[in-house]
C-alpha cells in the first residue's frame, strides 16, 4: 500500500510539473508573437549564452572527438580499416555527440546561471517590482533568453563538431599514421548535409529545454538563498535529464526521417 501511495505522489508531482511547464510555454508563445522584442536584453544574452560558452564547448568537442577517434582506431586496427575512423567521428559528432555534449555543457553553465539569476530576482521581489512598473516578467526575462539560445546554440554546436572532427584528424593522421587522403576522402564520402540538419534540429530542441526548465525553476524559487540554490541545482539536473531522455525520441524520429547514410556510394 505504501508503494502505491509513493507512486501516486510521484505521478501527481510529475503531471503537476508538466502542467506548470505547459503554462510557461503558453506564456512564452504569447510573449513571442504579441509582446515587445527587447533587443538589448537579447543581445546581452547572446553574449552571455553564446560568446562566453565558446571555450567550454570547443574544449569539450575537441577532446570528445579525439577520444572517439582513438577508441574507433583501436578497434579498426584489428581489421585494417583505420581509414574509416574519421567517418565514425564525423557522423557520431554530428548526429549524436556534438548536440548532446553541447546541450549538457550549456545545461550546466547556462541553465544554472539562468535559474540563479531569475531565482534571486524572485526571492528579492524584483519580479514583483517589474510587474508594478507594467513590465511582464516573461517579456523581460524569459523570451530574450529563449531567442538568444535559439540563435547561439547552432553556432556552438558547429564549433563543437568542427573541433571534434579536427581533433580526430590529428589523432588519426599524426598519431595513428593513417594516410590523410584516405581519411578525408571517407569523411567527405559518408558525411552530408543530412547529418548537419540533424545536429541543428537536436540542438534547437535541447536549447529550448534548457531555457524553459531553467526559467521555470527560477520563477518558482522561494525560501531565500536556500531556495535559489535548490532551484539552481534542480535546473541543471532536470535540464540534463530532459536532454538525455528527449534525445532518445529525437534519435528515433530522425532515423525515420533521415536514415543513416553509410550506404551511400
Amino acid at each position: 500500500m505504501i508503494y502505491f501511495r509513493l507512486l501516486g505522489r510521484l505521478a501527481l508531482r510529475f503531471f503537476t510539473y508538466l502542467g506548470e511547464l505547459s503554462g510557461l510555454i503558453g506564456q512564452i508563445l504569447e510573449s513571442f508573437f504579441r509582446g515587445p522584442k527587447r533587443w538589448r536584453q537579447i543581445f546581452e544574452q547572446i553574449a552571455e549564452i553564446g560568446y562566453r560558452s565558446q571555450m567550454v564547448v570547443i574544449i569539450t568537442g575537441g577532446f570528445t572527438g579525439a577520444v572517439l577517434a582513438a577508441q574507433a582506431l583501436f578497434q579498426f586496427a584489428l581489421v585494417d580499416m583505420e581509414s574509416m575512423g574519421g567517418v565514425i567521428v564525423s557522423i557520431g559528432m554530428m548526429r549524436e555527440l556534438g548536440p548532446t555534449i553541447t546541450g549538457l555543457m550549456l545545461a550546466g553553465r547556462v541553465g544554472s546561471s539562468i535559474a540563479a539569476e531569475i531565482g534571486t530576482m524572485k526571492v528579492t521581489e524584483q519580479i514583483d517590482a517589474l510587474r508594478s512598473m507594467g513590465v511582464h516578467p516573461i517579456d523581460y526575462l524569459v523570451t530574450p533568453r529563449l531567442i538568444a539560445m535559439a540563435i547561439s546554440i547552432p553556432l556552438l554546436i558547429a564549433q563543437s563538431v568542427a573541433f571534434g572532427i579536427l581533433a580526430s584528424y590529428v589523432v588519426g593522421v599524426h598519431l595513428f599514421k593513417v594516410p590523410g587522403a584516405y581519411w578525408n576522402f571517407n569523411v567527405e564520402r559518408f558525411t552530408d548535409g543530412t547529418d548537419i540538419t540533424i545536429a541543428m534540429i537536436k540542438g534547437f530542441f535541447f536549447g529550448l529545454l534548457i531555457v524553459i526548465i531553467s526559467c521555470h525553476q527560477g520563477l518558482r524559487a522561494s525560501n531565500g538563498a536556500v531556495g535559489v540554490g535548490r532551484g539552481t541545482t534542480d535546473a541543471m539536473v532536470l535540464s540534463s535529464l530532459a536532454i538525455l531522455i528527449f534525445n532518445l525520441f529525437l534519435t528515433m524520429a530522425m532515423q525515420i526521417i533521415f536514415p543513416v547514410g553509410l550506404g551511400v556510394t
